[in-house]
């Protein structure tokens, strides 16, 4: 008994995991003294599987460490003060994280939530007798492994645990790819086809084994170099062949339907974060990048951006270099989405106005700001839009983005770094930082056709075969322009790609480390120390099994 509560210790919030091995009985006990029915029961149980997901995928959590810790996120002191924090944003994007890191600590206890949930869903669905009962029990042991996953990507380990009175292994290295695969073969024949996008479906989990082989290869010696086995690269082919054929998912014409707020039927969507406002989304991906007077709403002045993280000038000369004298917001429909007129003084419909989406460059013009309220026009309804004033600057400068963007005062400056909006911004976000309607993606079909090439690509250089499912992605977004299709294609091109499709998805980090980059310079970055391809555990959960020797012992270099 005390060692089991000292091992719970380490999943700091997880109650679930602390207690006698009867406490399977005592769940069922509470629910049937309730008065609960067994489909009240079971339903109950799978929901806080799944509603974890939002935690971990905030901007300080999943995202902080899967995207400022690389080319495509910086996040300076902006203006000398805000987003400080400690330094944790520059530690983080520097390759100099300590295992004291709040976002470090937070994403793992929120990760380790997702795994404690899973467990305690997992013991009492096995006695429930509801005929929903069996699938959800599926669903519980897949995210258990989905959340395994992210924990053997981000710490280069997993936790095994079966009954609540267990003790929990950690696996690491092929053992846990082992568990993470077995879970999901498992439970696959029991998943169903309908449920998704925001549960757990058949497709979701040969995505996920899709990926699992496609990364193994670095999660079964993260300090190595990469040598990924034929086998692996078959099995990433068979499993996304299994999504392709399947016919039930399309590529969207519409490249920026794909993170709107009505995603939620996006045929593209796989697995993904359910988020509709009326469960418990948020909208940080919204407004994080955001400029402070940058207001998206016309029904709510308060909502509004929060100055955050840029892009760094590395990630978009990679635009540049693709594209040459070609502006990239004209030669690829990913790139950039044009909703407001760059003209002052306009008068606007407040019904149909929309923000610019993507990547958001140079001069920002929107709705004008003034006393607490919008500015209207002089027929009373419409509302003026022009330039944006930075209301926190001397002077009220302009809010002109611009592609410098560094830790130095001029590079830290509210204006500085190009600012990327791919969530749409919740129409129903008062505040600005809370309903966010758009399903944060986990996986997608362009991944899918993108990993493909990948492992064709890897196994036997059948350039032609990765070279048409990645202009099969390219030629897809032709709802407002389109690309056109690449004539060549190699691991570096197509690691190019995965950036332009899916920047800020929080993919960077696990696509940078598989491609043997992680460890190259980029904007306030030259640390090619290879320990910093995991985080530390954190100090509070070695704390927390600091009498159980040798159990829980922190990764290598820090």
């Amino acid at each position: 008994m005390k060692k089991f509560r000292n091992i719970a210790m380490i999943m700091v919030g997880m109650t679930a995991l602390v207690g006698c091995s009867d406490l399977n009985e005592k769940v069922l006990d509470e629910y049937n003294a309730a008065g609960l029915t067994d489909k009240q029961a079971a339903d109950g149980m799978i929901a806080p599987v799944y509603a974890v997901l939002p935690t971990i995928f905030q901007h300080t959590t999943l995202f902080a460490l899967q995207e400022i810790s690389t080319d495509e996120a910086i996040l300076p002191y902006r203006g000398g003060t805000d987003w400080g924090d400690n330094g944790i944003y520059l530690s983080l994007h520097k390759h100099e994280t300590t295992s004291t890191d709040p976002n470090v600590r937070n994403t793992w206890n929120a990760v380790l939530a997702g795994i404690s949930r899973s467990v305690t869903a997992i013991n009492s669905l096995k006695l429930n007798s509801d005929p929903n009962a069996k699938l959800y029990l599926a669903e519980a042991r897949g995210m258990r492994a989905y959340y395994n996953m992210v924990m053997l990507d981000l710490f280069g380990l997993a936790f095994s645990k079966e009954d609540l009175g267990d003790v929990t292994s950690i696996l690491r290295g092929e053992a846990a790819i082992t568990y993470i695969k077995s879970e999901l073969l498992d439970v696959e024949p029991v998943l169903s086809t309908s449920v998704g996008p925001g549960r757990l479906t058949k497709a979701g989990a040969w995505g996920l084994l899709a990926r699992l082989h496609l990364n193994a290869a670095v999660w079964r010696d993260p300090y190595g170099t990469a040598t990924h086995k034929a086998e692996d690269m078959d099995k990433v082919v068979e499993y996304t062949d299994k999504i392709i054929n399947s016919s039930q998912y399309a590529l969207s014409a519409d490249y920026w339907d794909i993170f709107g707020n009505a995603n939620h039927t996006n045929k593209e969507l796989i697995l993904a974060v359910d988020q509709r406002a009326e469960l418990n989304g948020h909208n940080r991906m919204s407004y994080f990048s955001l400029a402070n007077d940058q207001r998206p709403l016309p029904a709510y002045p308060a909502a509004n951006g929060t100055d955050g993280p840029a892009i760094t000038p590395t990630f978009y000369q990679s635009w540049v270099s693709a594209y040459g004298s070609v502006d990239p917001a004209v030669a690829d429909p990913r790139f950039f989405k044009q909703n407001v007129k760059k003209e002052d003084n306009q008068c606007v419909d407040p019904a149909t106005y929309k923000i610019d989406r993507g990547i958001l460059r140079g001069q920002q013009y929107g709705l004008i700001y003034k006393s607490g309220a919008f500015v209207k026009c002089a027929d009373g309804k419409s509302l003026q839009v022009g330039k944006i004033l930075n209301s926190r600057g001397k002077g009220n400068p302009l809010v002109i983005h611009t592609e410098k963007v560094d830790f130095t005062t001029e590079g830290s400056d509210y204006s500085s770094g190009y600012r990327v909006e791919k969530y749409e911004f919740s129409d129903k976000s008062a505040s600005g930082r809370n309903f966010g309607e758009a399903d944060l993606i986990i996986v997608r079909l362009a991944d899918v056709y993108l990993m493909r090439a990948e492992a064709k690509l890897r196994k036997s250089n059948d350039a032609a075969a990765a070279l048409a499912d990645v202009n099969k992605v390219r030629l897809s977004r032709t709802a407002n322009s389109a690309a056109t299709p690449l004539s060549t294609i190699n691991l570096d091109l197509l690691l190019r790609e995965r950036g332009f499709e899916f920047y800020w998805e929080l993919q960077r980090r696990t696509d940078l480390i598989r491609f043997g980059k992680y460890e190259d310079s980029w904007t306030e970055k030259s640390n090619t120390n290879k320990n910093m391809r995991v985080f530390p555990i954190p100090q509070t959960a070695i704390d927390g099994a600091s009498n159980l020797t040798g159990y829980l012992k922190q990764n290598a270099g820090y």
